[in-house]
């Protein structure tokens, strides 16, 4: 089997790639990606020799580009995870956002029409977010049936392309599957995010920016637990499905600079509370969602996955991978 990832440079995907080439030496890992800020190839340095993984410079808005990928590999499965990711960015220029993750999911999907005919063994497997549903208040959670309401041009464009997948799924046969995840975290994540920040602001003893009063809350999944869900879900997911995938791990985000600084504190020695003290609030973002929880029940009880990474043993792999410390 040849499977293509898009965007294998990224965090997510560099975890997948690496998995997938050293778990199933007997499948060819082709990973596309267009090396743009958020992604590094140094990532990938372990895997880049094996015989079983191909790297090809490229973005999937190009159409030239995937059908030359998918003439030059016979593709037979897709694992999609290119996109533009970062919300803050999605509001200072929605753009991009729309040509990556609407139209680039679009290119993607037409080569699949072109190039795989109806009832052959072929997948496409559609990687989003659980930004789509929108935001929640003090109770309840994201399920595969909770309504579409998205609330930053990032979320509007993975929800676009969500319906895409399923309208090809639908109008064409698309073989499908998709999954709306958590936040991750974990080694290797973009300094943009919340908390490679907040790790690369203590190195520097700087302060730690939090939005608004810090009560906002997500849920965090810690990317190795996301790479075993998303292994089953290519695997075993029953095509046109949703599954959602959560870490059952809620945390306020004062919460969670709280805890990096108390790990920070333990790793280097530092007196507890040192760290804590560069803990500052900033202005909250335009349109800042509340809350979102996931209800991974369907996950857990249809392909029996769970995370098995507790926030605490996450979070000090986490730090370890940041300080270099093994």
């Amino acid at each position: 089997m040849t499977i293509l990832i898009t965007g294998g440079a990224g965090f997510i995907g560099s975890h997948l790639v690496r998995h997938l080439v050293k778990t199933y030496p007997h499948y060819t890992i082709v990973n596309l990606d267009a090396l743009t800020y958020a992604a590094n190839l140094a990532r990938l340095d372990d895997v880049k020799d094996a015989p079983n993984y191909q790297f090809v410079k490229g973005n999937i808005n190009d159409s030239s580009v995937v059908e030359n990928v998918f003439q030059s590999h016979s593709i037979d499965a897709i694992i999609h995870l290119a996109a533009e990711s970062h919300v803050d960015r999605s509001i200072e220029g929605p753009m991009p956002f729309a040509n990556t993750n609407i139209i680039g999911t679009m290119t993607l999907l037409n080569a699949c029409r072109t190039h795989w005919e109806k009832e052959s063994n072929h997948r496409f497997y559609h990687i989003s977010t659980d930004e789509v549903y929108g935001s929640l208040g003090k109770e309840g959670v994201f399920t595969e049936q909770s309504p579409y309401k998205p609330r930053s041009p990032y979320a509007a464009s993975k929800a676009s392309a969500d319906h895409m997948v399923r309208a090809y799924g639908e109008t064409y046969g698309l073989p499908y599957v998709i999954s709306n995840c958590s936040n991750n975290y974990g080694p290797d994540q973009h300094s943009e995010k919340l908390i490679p920040t907040l790790i690369h602001s203590l190195q520097q003893n700087k302060a730690l920016p939090i939005y608004g009063d810090g009560s906002n809350i997500r849920d965090w999944l810690y990317v190795e637990d996301h790479i075993t869900a998303m292994d089953l879900v290519f695997h075993k997911g029953i095509l046109g499905e949703t599954y959602l995938i959560g870490g059952r791990c809620e945390q306020s985000n004062l919460a969670v600079a709280t805890s990096i600084c108390r790990a920070y504190d333990t790793h280097t020695g530092q007196a507890d509370g040192t760290a804590e003290k560069l803990i500052t609030f900033v202005p909250d973002r335009p349109g800042h969602d509340y809350r979102y929880a996931i209800n991974p029940h369907k996950l857990e009880s249809t392909l029996g996955w769970s995370p098995q990474t507790n926030w605490e043993v996450g979070i000090q792999k986490t730090i370890s991978s940041y300080l270099d410390i093994i």
